[in-house]
């Protein structure tokens, strides 16, 4: 082929042709408004030479911009034919990257390169980036030609001479295996953009569509893999500008506006509001750059629908009759066994709705009702109803069980309760808790915030004060704030103590955070609670101010809840379960030592700790630093 000839020429050297990436916010066609991937904390050049990037945002409007020099090119010279010219190969962009994308090419065949131009676009396995030159030229030949997928790392995707002249020198020998490689991706890329738009559940064919942009499911969070759409903040045919709300996107953790970072109009909507667990990358709009084109996409994407919906109706007829057709079961539970008995049923006659094939009572009570339960012929006598028996009496009892039966609700799961099922029973699971329990003396924290209130004029809330006293017993019992690395199999401490608060929400639990608690005042920390709480009933929780944390607290005080124990929220490895206030009468020593009886206010609080990083010592030493804080809650904090 061109390519080994090439490697085989006569005189081949390595140069250092310079080149320099930047991360990009969106693709287009392989390119997409939705990826938000972040660059690897290294990146490793072609000579080996290792290159840290600025941090990338996960997702919002403006990104910082990570500069790479790479080599990636082989200078070729020669006193004959070919004239000298550059071999750009796929770079390596990130330490796990073996192959890239070629997502768009920003300069043509024969175009003048100059120092800095941008000449395509790399879709990595972790962010798509910018192919910036740094040495001028004229791109000869593309190699790999738009939407290329899969490209191992070290092909050659260009050509680059030094004189214009010279592009129309360089053999066919060079260029010859160019069109068949032209023309493959091309198909795989067809193939590739179909199989996305199946997954979508409307097949498109590109090709008919004029220029466009296909917005995907972007990832969000770091553990998000699949999304809802929430609501549409644009309708089809509406004009984006840079920086406007398109969508708001429910996730794994809050949810989220989707800012979109290119002008056009938004022709069709794909997912529509409402949509459930759309895969991350999955397609789920179409934007255009001239308005003239909105009807056209909308026409044949409204082609593609109206095909795609006859299918699934044959499946679904194809689904009843074998549904009608399955009538064996694996399991039975106890209460439909009975009724079989009773009715004298043939079990084998009645469909099983149950999970793994368990006949339910319900599946007997639909046979009964509808008759399709056959009798069962045994020698065993079947239980018929005695003649004085009145029928109403059989025909109202089974009414009444099949009125019971369907007395219930199927409510629909958000996202996030999913994910917080998910992650609760991962925790009770692959943590080993460690539970410990003790009463404080509320009285001088009441009296306190009291004071606070009447000669300050500060309000705070027990919420607010109990989160106070909690991170400085963290910042006095270090070996507390800390979580286990299970790659590393140690203990690690956190430089910070950062305040993870339980707010229920009508989507779920959430945890927005108080960063450097022990360096706030009470006030603050009010002041930044209220503002919190109230973004994440909003839903309204940025990804900084709910992911991270180092210790958590879920406070049930305002309910009557006097004691409680909290499941550990990984990778953290401790929570605090903190009760009502309760007015009890116990013997106390006044100033003389003398017992008397007295009335004092106590909390329960309870500690969920991860064993492998709390000890009995730790523990103990944690709790007892906070039972002192509380005692003498006014020296702690003034």
């Amino acid at each position: 082929m061109a390519l080994s000839r090439l490697r085989n020429h006569p005189v081949i050297s390595r140069a250092p042709s310079l080149l320099r990436a930047r991360l990009l916010s969106s693709t287009s066609t392989s390119r997409s408004l939705s990826r938000n991937s972040r660059l690897q904390n290294s990146i490793l050049d072609d000579g080996g030479t290792l290159l840290r990037p600025k941090k990338i945002s996960a997702f919002g409007g403006a990104h910082d911009q990570s500069k790479l020099k790479l080599l990636s090119g082989i200078r070729c010279y020669s006193s004959a034919e070919p004239p000298a010219h550059t071999v750009i190969e796929m770079p390596a962009l990130s330490p796990t990257m073996s192959q890239g994308n070629i997502a768009k090419w920003k300069k043509k065949e024969g175009d003048k390169i100059e120092v800095g131009d941008i000449i395509c676009e790399i879709e990595t396995d972790k962010a798509t980036l910018e192919f910036e030159c740094l040495e001028e030229g004229f791109l000869a030949k593309i190699l790999v030609p738009d939407g290329s997928k899969d490209v191992p790392v070290g092909q050659p995707i260009a050509i680059t001479v030094e004189e214009l002249d010279d592009i129309k020198n360089i053999p066919d020998s060079v260029l010859g295996g160019a069109e068949v490689k032209e023309t493959q991706p091309a198909q795989s890329d067809v193939k590739t953009e179909d199989t996305v738009k199946e997954s979508s559940s409307v097949k498109i064919d590109a090709s008919e569509l004029p220029p466009h942009v296909f917005v995907e499911m972007p990832a969000l969070s770091p553990t998000m893999d699949q999304g809802n759409i929430a609501k549409w903040r644009k309708k089809e045919g509406d004009k984006i500008e840079v920086g406007d709300i398109i969508c708001e996107i429910e996730t794994d953790k809050a949810t989220l506006e989707f800012e979109c970072l290119e002008e056009g109009y938004l022709a069709k909507i794909l997912a529509p509001e409402g949509s459930k667990d759309v895969l991350v990358g999955q397609p789920i709009a179409i934007t255009v750059e001239d308005a003239a084109d909105i009807e056209m996409v909308k026409s044949s994407v409204s082609g593609n629908l109206a095909a795609k919906e006859a299918k699934p109706a044959q499946h679904a007829t194809h689904d009843d009759k074998v549904k009608v057709q399955r009538s064996s079961f694996a399991r039975i539970s106890p209460s439909a066994k009975l009724l079989i008995a009773e009715h004298g049923l043939d079990a084998s006659s009645i469909m099983a709705s149950g999970q793994r094939g368990t006949l339910l009572k319900s599946d007997v009570l639909t046979a009964i009702k509808s008759g399709t339960g056959a009798a069962k012929s045994s020698s065993s006598e079947r239980k018929t109803p005695s003649p004085t028996q009145p029928q109403t009496h059989t025909s109202l009892s089974l009414s009444s069980e099949i009125q019971q039966s369907n007395s219930y609700e199927d409510l629909p799961n958000s996202q996030i309760r999913k994910v917080i099922a998910k992650r609760l029973l991962e925790s009770k699971q692959n943590t080993p808790h460690l539970y410990l329990s003790s009463d404080v003396i509320l009285d001088p924290l009441l009296s306190f915030r009291k004071e606070l209130k009447e000669k300050f004029g500060v309000k705070v809330s027990v919420n607010d004060i109990v989160i106070k006293t909690v991170a400085i017993a963290l910042k006095t019992v270090p070996k507390a704030n800390a979580f286990w690395d299970d790659k590393k199999g140690e203990i690690v401490l956190c430089d910070s103590v950062d305040i993870s608060i339980a707010v229920a929400t009508e989507k779920g639990l959430m945890t927005p955070i108080v960063r450097n608690a022990d360096h706030k005042s009470i006030s603050s920390i009010s002041l930044e609670i209220k503002e919190l709480a109230e973004k994440a009933r909003a839903g309204k929780l940025t990804p900084n101010e709910f992911q991270g944390g180092t210790f958590s607290i879920s406070n049930l005080g305002m309910f009557p809840v006097d004691q409680f124990c909290a499941i550990i929220n990984p990778p953290q490895s401790g929570i605090l379960a903190v009760g009502r206030g309760n007015r009890i009468v116990e013997a106390v020593f006044d100033e003389d030592g003398i017992e008397k009886p007295a009335i004092v206010t106590k909390m329960n609080v309870t500690l969920s700790a991860d064993h492998r990083v709390f000890d009995g010592e730790v523990a103990g030493a944690f709790l007892g630093a906070l039972k002192s804080n509380f005692s003498d809650i006014r020296r702690l904090l003034i």
